[in-house]
C-alpha cells in the first residue's frame, strides 16, 4: 500500500475517533478525547498490519482484527465503575468499542461506513441525550444535579444518603466524590426522580440527614 494511503487512513481514523471522544471529554469522563483517538488509531494500525502487513506470509489476516475486538472489550471494562447502587461508564465503554470499529472500517478503506457510524454515535451521544433530558424525563420523572457536603468523611455518611434516596425511589445516574480539605467529603449526584417528586423536595429530605452539612442544586 502506498504511504499516502496509509497516512490518510490513519489520520481519518484519528479525526473520527476524536470527534466521538470530544463529547466524553466535555462531560469529563476518564476515557475522553485522547483515549478515543488512540483506540481508533490503534485499531486502524492493527487492521493495516493484518490486511497488508501479512500479505504473502501464509498467516490468516483476520486473526489480528478479531483480537482487536476482544482487546477493546477489556479496555471498555476498565472504564466501567460501580458507585454503590449505580454503575457508571457503560456509555464510555460502548463508545470505545464503537471507535475501534470506526478504526477498523477506516483502515479497510470503507470510509462511507466509518463516517455513517461516527455520525450515528455522535447523534446518540449529543442529540439523544438532549431528547432524553428535555422530553423523556417529562413523562417518567425529572432529573436533578445535587451537591452534598458531609460533616465528616467515610462510607457511613454515603450509605445513609444512598439509603434515603432508595426510600424515595430516586435513581443515581452519576456520582463523583470530591475529597475536602477539612475532613469533609463533597458528593456530586445526577439523579433521576420518580414522577411526582420534585428536586426541591429531594434536597429537603437530604438536608435533614444527620451527616449532611449542606445540600444545593447545581
Amino acid at each position: 500500500m502506498p504511504l499516502v494511503d496509509v497516512v490518510i487512513r490513519i489520520l481519518v481514523a484519528a479525526v473520527l475517533g476524536g470527534a466521538i471522544g470530544l463529547e466524553r471529554e466535555i462531560r469529563e469522563h476518564t476515557a475522553g478525547f485522547r483515549t478515543h483517538i488512540l483506540v481508533s488509531v490503534g485499531a486502524a494500525a492493527f487492521t493495516l498490519a493484518s490486511s497488508y502487513g501479512l500479505e504473502n506470509t501464509g498467516f490468516d489476516p483476520n486473526r489480528i482484527s478479531a483480537q482487536v475486538v476482544t482487546g477493546i472489550g477489556f479496555l471498555g471494562a476498565g472504564a466501567i465503575i460501580r458507585y454503590g447502587v449505580s454503575v457508571r461508564g457503560l456509555t464510555t465503554a460502548a463508545s470505545l468499542w464503537t471507535v475501534a470499529a470506526v478504526g477498523l472500517l477506516t483502515a479497510q478503506g470503507f470510509f462511507s461506513a466509518a463516517l455513517v457510524t461516527t455520525a450515528v454515535v455522535i447523534m446518540s451521544l449529543y442529540l439523544l441525550r438532549m431528547m432524553e433530558d428535555r422530553v423523556l424525563y417529562r413523562f417518567i420523572g425529572a432529573t436533578a444535579k445535587v451537591r452534598v457536603q458531609f460533616r465528616r468523611p467515610g462510607y457511613a455518611s454515603l450509605a445513609q444518603l444512598v439509603d434515603a434516596l432508595q426510600q424515595m425511589r430516586v435513581t443515581v445516574k452519576e456520582m463523583s466524590v470530591e475529597p475536602g480539605e477539612n475532613a469533609e467529603d463533597t458528593i456530586h449526584l445526577f439523579l433521576k426522580l420518580p414522577r411526582g417528586l420534585t428536586p426541591v423536595k429531594v434536597t429537603g429530605v437530604i438536608a435533614e440527614l444527620e451527616d449532611v452539612c449542606t445540600v444545593t442544586l447545581e
